[in-house]
Parts: C-alpha cells; structure tokens; sequence
C-alpha cells in the first residue's frame, strides 16, 4: 500500500493490470454521484464508485479468478469478463458503471488495479490475459 489518500489532492498512483502504464485515481462527487475518478494523461473517467463493493460480491460469489477483458466502450467485451459485467444489463445497476458516455470502457483496465490497492482483490500481472479473485 502506498501513502496516498485516494483524494485529488493526493490521488492514488496505479499501474494498470500488465504494468505498462500509469494512471491516477481518486474518490469524489460529481453531481450527486459518488464516484471514482481516473486520470489517464490528460484524459479523464468516471465510474459509479458502487462498483466497488458490487465487482467485489460478483468476485467472492464466482469464488474463482475470472479475467478481466479489458475494451474500449466501442468494441464488444468478451462474456464472463470483468469489462463484460462492467457494463451487463444483469449487474447490480443494470448496465454501464462508466459515466462518460465515450469513455465508459476500460473498466476492467482500471478498476481492478484500485480493488489490488484497497486490499479487495488479487490480480494478475502478465503482459495480457490478466485476471482477478476476491481477497
């Protein structure tokens, strides 16, 4: 675990799941939404911070790792994914946790790596095909 607060004014520093790439994230409100917030550059996401704790039951209720299938908000998720559940009409808000219409993929490439940092889930670190388990 690293120092940081998981605010904007001290945001997490993460790598995303096949160490290739750093990102920032952080916890905030926007417009009445509890969110998590994730800087990427100069680019900027949103997912309902309900995913948390939701990704984290579908993980303990699988009991298994499952892989994350990583996409862009374009292209189809591979089913029985983390991107592919990220965004189900059968999860527990019935569809998209991303909150930026354009950018509401990638979910399984960033949201993974915060549940490693809160100590809620285990995962993979290989140059592809990563997964994750509940801890």
């Amino acid at each position: 675990m690293t120092s940081e607060t998981g605010t904007r004014d001290d945001p997490w520093t993460l790598k995303t799941p096949p160490l290739s790439s750093t990102f920032q994230a952080w916890f905030d409100t926007v417009q009445g939404t509890d969110v998590v917030v994730v800087r990427v550059g100069s680019t900027v996401l949103h997912y309902d911070r309900r995913c948390l704790d939701d990704l984290h039951t579908m993980l303990k209720e699988r009991n298994d790792w499952v892989e994350l299938g990583s996409a862009d908000e374009q292209k189809d998720a591979k089913p029985g994914t983390v991107e592919a559940w990220g965004r189900s009409p059968d999860n527990p808000i019935g569809g998209w946790y991303g909150l930026k219409k354009g950018l509401r993929g990638r979910f399984a490439m960033y949201i993974p790596p915060l549940m490693e940092q809160l100590g809620l889930a285990e995962v993979e670190h290989n140059a592809r095909n990563n997964r994750m388990r509940a801890l």
